[in-house]
């Protein structure tokens, strides 16, 4: 079958099509089969319409020119690796201090991306990178290094520098500074570094007999930052070394298929109740274009238990070109506002952004039992009958006006022992479509400050079901479940 992966950063997608080799298979109906056979390789730019586009042996000497390159970049020491014109169809040339050119040669130039399609030999294709987007290029490509199911064959060699394209370990440390600085943040600087060979700490006043020939080759990690690597660049207190908390915090996983390779996936059928609301809230008021879609976006949504999404997937063309028209990239979680994601357990949902400009959220596996309201419950027959009475006095002295719908719109709606409204839930999809022609939403934000905060459960809770009817009849009755 056809597998496709994405490593996606601000300004660089990396884009893999492919097949599973079966002969290596170990289980056909693994949640995440290898990619082993690479077919297509697609390398997305900010700021170019197309897509630098090869095959296996493309996508190889471009992940090894831009490893070389940023080796040379960050430590100032020349690796004639990165501009291998010879034998490598990827090489890159250093412009200035912020500018980098890839160049692609003609045996993968793609039609129409700055090229002569009739020409018998099409020219190289040249692209000039910020140090910004060479970074966010840097990282997909130690995304792809660090995903154990695609092409797991192969590794990155980064070959050693002789002394010969050595320059001072000030030089290097002048460099590193100014270039960490004009990253997107610090974290991605990390990076960087983590894909380059540590220079030799010298002490004062070195011999020249005791100066190390070569610098030793290293190979990338998973993880995105690797202290001993700082350390040895750097080993004097710096602006670089400083900043412990912002380098060690790991950036947020948008790439689903490589968290669900190492965590658990949450199945409970209550909680992915809860955390379908959750996400839907996000979403929903967070989606302020919603005109223009030709086709709808579908995504797969990683989720944590707390409601952070943490990674998504597009699920067909539209959605992978559109993603910039959804809310989905500036949602994902601020790892300086939240704690890692580390061994957590997510939940998957699937997210549709419809031509109509309604959002769709369901559980990606649908529900394997009946789901139960979470949380601590009222029980008592007379407080829930106190409460049911008050409910509907104070709902329907909230409701006006002529209804437009013309089917009951349905409510679970909870209230606290005091019959103050603590949640409400709209249980179909018309009650989504005319929420705002009853009285809820407008009782839920005086109380709370937003229609989208999160429900009141840290005290026990009365629910029921509302029903608004096209007659304007009202009925609150004590909450049954789900049906």
């Amino acid at each position: 079958m056809n597998i496709q992966r994405k490593y996606s950063l601000p300004n660089c997608t990396l884009l893999l099509e492919g097949l599973s080799d079966i002969t290596r298979a170990a289980n056909f109906q693994e949640l995440r089969p290898e990619l082993s056979i690479l077919v297509n390789a697609e390398c997305y730019l900010s700021g170019y319409n197309q897509p630098l586009v090869g095959g296996r042996e493309f996508f190889e000497s471009l992940v090894r020119a831009v490893s070389a390159y940023a080796q040379e970049f960050l430590s100032n020491v020349t690796n004639p690796q990165a501009h291998n014109q010879e034998s490598e169809l990827v090489e890159f040339q250093k412009i200035d201090s912020n500018q980098h050119r890839l160049i692609v040669h003609s045996e993968s130039s793609p039609e129409n991306f700055e090229s002569k399609p009739n020409s018998p030999q099409r020219p190289p294709i040249q692209i000039d990178l910020s140090t910004v987007q060479l970074f966010d290029l840097v990282e997909a490509v130690d995304q792809f290094f660090a995903d154990t199911q695609t092409l797991p064959e192969l590794s990155l060699e980064l070959q050693p520098v002789t002394r010969r394209y050595g320059g001072a370990s000030s030089a290097f440390v002048k460099q590193a500074i100014p270039a960490a600085v004009g990253v997107s943040s610090l974290a991605v600087a990390a990076i960087a570094f983590n894909l380059i060979p540590p220079p030799q700490v010298r002490p004062p006043e070195p011999k020249p007999d005791e100066q190390a020939s070569s610098i030793p080759s290293v190979t990338p990690s998973a993880s995105p930052v690797t202290t001993p690597i700082a350390a040895a660049a750097i080993p004097t207190p710096s602006p670089i070394a400083a900043t412990t908390p912002a380098s060690t915090t790991k950036p947020a996983i948008t790439d689903l298929e490589a968290l669900l390779n190492t965590v658990s996936e949450i199945t409970d059928a209550s909680q992915l109740r809860a955390l379908n609301r959750q996400v839907y809230n996000q979403i929903h008021p967070a989606w302020t274009n919603r005109l223009g879609l030709k086709q709808e976006l579908i995504y797969r949504v990683g989720v944590a238990a707390d409601g952070a999404i943490v990674g998504y997937k597009a699920l067909n063309k539209e959605a992978n070109q559109g993603v910039q028209q959804t809310p989905l990239p500036n949602l994902l979680y601020n790892p300086a506002n939240r704690a890692p994601i580390s061994n957590e357990p997510i939940a998957q949902f699937r997210v549709v952004f419809t031509r109509q400009g309604v959002l769709e959220v369901s559980p990606w596996r649908g529900y394997f039992s009946t789901p139960e309201v979470v949380g601590e419950k009222i029980t008592d027959s007379k407080t829930i009958k106190g409460l049911n009475q008050k409910l509907y006095k104070t709902v329907r002295q909230s409701w006006s006006g002529k209804p437009t719908f013309t089917r009951d719109l349905k409510y679970r709606v909870a209230v606290n022992k005091d019959g103050v409204i603590a949640d409400y839930e709209p249980l179909n999809q018309v009650a989504f479509d005319y929420f705002r022609e009853t009285p809820l939403p407008k009782m839920f934000q005086a109380i709370y400050g937003s229609n989208v905060a999160a429900p009141n459960n840290k005290e026990p809770l009365a629910h029921f079901q509302v029903l608004f009817k096209p007659s304007g009849t009202l009925e609150v009755i004590p909450w049954q479940g789900y049906q």
